[in-house]
């Protein structure tokens, strides 16, 4: 592998905040978002929660219907589909390479069959078509059986982190000689017991998210799927002009502090921070932004303005969970698709939902449209027991 990193040719997103990425980030560049209760997740909360729900119309014709496949796996092959075309491959034209998938998820294909479960618990024999559904839906298998790909696939559960986590390990495959193509990213879908076990522990805002904003009360949970193809530096040279960045650095760290809380001095988050900077042979002053984990909670904004000030003193950061909500296992891979598309653009969009800085926090996002110059930035996720990933991002092309 060359010390330029590994080819990024496609990015795929589909959220709350639109149909594909373009969209997404016309979304973010004008400050629109539109949190509201769920329309499908039913509760009994006196007061509703607002949640970024991907709305049906979202979906691409021709995608599996919700009787044949989850949510989450119809998101991911959405953004997938996205990414293929960006990167100008057609499936058809993959035959013949060693096409790998590897995303990451929480709540994946578990969760959402609770009315088959609540009958066969009462006695009742149903119908088993939600059973063989489940069985269909593993994300990543999902991915490659609908497009043929027949790589090695991988499913990433790893909380919070599972989306980045799961782009580095595309990193290492790509590395290790084992696939020409990799297909990474994260998806996952909302569903009741996720927005209820959040509730349940106090951290979600009944107010839309206000990352690291002096009011924040927690966060709101999303769904989506974000992926990037990448590419052996070796098949991306034969089909020039299709660079669109480079995978440059990863890096994980696991401080093991709380089981939901991050460790008060980011211990994870720098070790993380450490190994990136250290694979991408680059140093702090060299990175043109941060795309923040930002979930608007106290604790975790606290240690990340905390980190992000010491790490990278006056750098540009934001966290675009104010447009789509904490989607879990595909934050990661949103994230990074935003992040590169930022980088391409030489901006990042406002921190929307950040209004007042907090006086305990040392570090505040950008709360408008902000210019970045650099060739490198940063796309970090903070994840339950402590997780931490960092991915690092170089301009693509000749840049």
């Amino acid at each position: 592998m060359t010390d330029r990193g590994i080819p990024v040719t496609g990015l795929g997103a589909i959220c709350a905040a639109g149909p594909t990425l373009p969209a997404a980030l016309d979304a973010m560049f004008a400050g629109r978002r539109a949190p509201a209760p769920s329309r499908r997740v039913v509760t009994s909360h006196a007061e509703p929660y607002p949640v970024f729900e991907v709305p049906e119309q979202f979906f691409p014709a021709g995608l599996p219907g919700e009787e044949e496949l989850l949510r989450t796996s119809r998101l991911a092959i959405a953004a997938v589909a996205e990414a293929l075309a960006t990167a100008d491959w057609r499936a058809s034209d993959l035959q013949g390479l060693r096409v790998g998938v590897c995303l990451g998820t929480t709540v994946g294909c578990a969760m959402n069959n609770e009315g088959f479960y609540r009958d066969y618990r009462a006695g009742e024999m149903p119908d088993m078509a939600p059973i063989r559904r489940y069985l269909r839906s593993n994300p990543a298998a999902s991915v490659a059986r609908h497009f043929g790909f027949d790589g090695p696939v991988q499913t990433v559960v790893n909380a919070c982190s599972s989306g980045t986590d799961a782009i580095g390990i595309a990193g290492d495959w790509l590395r290790g000689g084992l696939c020409d193509i990799v297909i990474a990213g994260g998806a996952d879908e909302l569903c009741r017991t996720t927005c209820n076990g959040f509730q349940a522990l106090m951290i979600t805002d009944t107010q839309p998210v206000r990352p690291f904003d002096r009011n924040r009360h927690g966060l709101n949970l999303g769904e989506g799927a974000g992926v990037l193809l990448l590419e052996s530096p070796a098949l991306a040279a034969s089909r020039p002009g299709r660079e669109q960045a480079r995978l440059a650095g990863y890096g994980s760290g696991c401080d093991a502090y709380h089981l939901t809380a991050p460790h008060p001095e980011g211990r994870g988050l720098r070790a993380a921070l450490d190994e990136a900077l250290s694979a991408a042979g680059i140093k702090e002053e060299q990175i043109a932004f941060v795309n923040a984990h930002g979930t608007g909670t106290p604790d975790n904004d606290r240690v990340e303005s905390r980190t992000l000030f010491a790490r990278f003193p006056g750098l540009p950061f934001h966290s675009t969970k104010g447009f789509t909500g904490h989607t879990l296992g595909a934050a990661g891979g949103l994230e990074a698709a935003f992040t590169v598309a930022c980088l391409q653009r030489g901006e990042i969009p406002p921190s929307i939902g950040f209004a007042e800085p907090d006086p305990e926090l040392p570090a505040a996002p950008a709360a408008a449209v902000t210019p970045v110059s650099g060739d490198f930035a940063l796309s970090e996720s903070l994840a339950f027991g402590g997780n931490n990933g960092v991915v690092i991002f170089a301009r693509g092309g000749d840049a």
